[in-house]
């Protein structure tokens, strides 16, 4: 995993903040969830996701092992991203979460 702030962590929510902190890593992750995609896909899926920030955060995202980004050998070139292990394992961490927002943000709003 490639640590951006090295022994500088307080505890272990403090490290998974800063691997999927951000406004975008959490609903990359959430898109790869369903099945892998291209980089186009992705764009789409996420309005308002520049093609600047969504090449950055899935490279630090692929840096820390939660997504997988492979290159088939095709003319054109193909590239898909889906998520590792670890990634799986990530939003299963974040399902929680994300039904803490539904019923105590979302419905409430509603």
């Amino acid at each position: 995993m490639a640590s951006r702030r090295p022994g500088s962590y307080v505890c272990g929510i403090d490290a998974a903040v800063d691997v999927i902190g951000g406004k975008w890593k959490v609903l990359i992750l959430w898109e790869l969830a369903k099945r892998p995609h291209r980089f186009g896909e992705l764009r789409r899926l996420l309005p308002g996701v520049t093609e600047k920030v969504l090449a950055s955060h899935l490279r630090q995202l692929e840096d820390d092992d939660v997504v997988h980004r492979e290159v088939f050998d095709e003319v054109p070139p193909r590239v898909e991203y889906s998520l590792t292990t670890r990634g799986v394992t990530l939003n299963e961490a974040l399902e929680p979460l994300g039904l803490w927002g539904q019923r105590n943000v979302i419905e409430r709003a509603g």
